[in-house]
């Protein structure tokens, strides 16, 4: 089995530079874990969070190699694994539950009080190698290319929130925002039914991007008024359901005033801690507005697989651009631009 590798460790958000290569030992797999050879994870907004100081879905104890949006080659199984064996291709869950505390107990385990997750609080996709729990390893079809297949965490969590948002048939949707996860609820939004899928994002590539993949219409908040557009497109004072995925105050604020009558408004990004935006409520009374968060994947990353093995979402073009490991941070500054989409790195290359 392979014995050491090489990882490109988080120091610190105070630290200058904050990633530093390391060589890496791999420990003898314990029966229960996968040696798994990574060779494609994507940079996560949660990633950009923690490089400014933020935290994760929980804390971040650096030195630690970051990447919990990851897929690979099986190379090595510990003795106990059955479900893996060396060559198949996987990708990784990397939320972790203690299935123990009140919240899990529940049904609730996206609010487990003792979340740990591969990639945040211990090492990840950011390295040559990574050890993982057997269960956290989903098998994908090899014809899925390694970059999609790093995409199942995200579209995970998306799915999640399209679960909670609830569309039915014949709904109009609203997705805010035309980033990594705008664009998979413009395309998961469509599969579910969707009679009318618009899209407000300011940058024109992503306007594009987001027309190619299943939007109706695009709009441009910073230029057009997007309940006039709303009602020009659809007839429709308001969208049915809104899906806000940027994270700012202008933008949840805009989610709710786009929301028609009746309408359900999924704050569906993560936001900067201690941000607030104000709340209408005459908005949500008059309108009788259904408002609600989504937090991680809890039991939604299979489905996100099988979405991902049977071809049913462009990925490809959400991808617009790869690094090598060496180059992680500029990668990250990269994924905070406007000129990307989806940002992932090769850790092979």
């Amino acid at each position: 089995m392979i014995k050491k590798s090489k990882g490109n460790f988080f120091l610190g958000a105070e630290h200058t530079p904050k990633f530093e290569i390391r060589e890496m030992e791999i420990p003898p797999l314990a029966p229960d874990q996968v040696l798994v050879r990574n060779y494609s994870c994507g940079i996560c907004g949660t990633d950009v969070h923690i490089y400014h100081g933020g935290k994760g879905a929980s804390p971040v104890n650096p030195p630690v190699v970051l990447g919990h949006e990851f897929s690979g080659v099986v190379e090595a199984v510990g003795q106990a694994v059955t479900t893996l064996k060396a060559g198949d291709h996987v990708t990784v869950d990397p939320n972790i539950y203690c299935q123990k505390c009140r919240p899990c107990r529940m049904g609730r385990k996206q609010n487990c009080e003792h979340l740990f997750a591969i990639g945040v609080n211990t090492n990840g996709g950011f390295a040559q190698y990574a050890v993982c729990p057997e269960t956290q390893c989903l098998r994908v079809d090899d014809r899925v290319d390694f970059d999609e297949a790093a995409m199942a965490e995200p579209l995970a969590c998306a799915i999640h929130g399209m679960d909670k948002a609830n569309i039915r048939y014949g709904q109009s949707v609203l997705v805010i925002g035309g980033g990594t996860i705008g664009l998979l609820m413009v395309q998961l939004a469509r599969l579910a039914g969707a009679s009318c899928i618009m899209l407000s994002e300011p940058i024109a590539m992503r306007r594009k991007i987001g027309l190619e993949v299943g939007a109706d219409a695009a709009i441009d908040p910073l230029h057009e008024d997007i309940v006039e557009r709303i009602r020009e497109i659809t007839g429709q004072d308001g969208a049915d359901v809104v899906i806000e995925c940027v994270g700012k105050v202008g933008a949840v604020e805009q989610a709710l005033h786009a929301a028609g009558p009746c309408g359900t408004v999924l704050l569906f990004s993560v936001p900067e801690t201690g941000t607030a935006a104000s709340l209408s409520l005459n908005d949500v009374f008059d309108k009788e507005l259904t408002v609600m968060g989504s937090r991680i994947n809890p039991d939604t990353h299979q489905r996100a697989v099988n979405l991902l093995n049977g071809g049913r979402l462009q990925i490809k073009k959400l991808i617009t651009h790869t690094y090598d490991m060496a180059h992680l941070e500029d990668a990250i500054h990269m994924q905070m631009s406007s000129d990307s989409i989806k940002v992932v790195v090769h850790p092979q290359a």
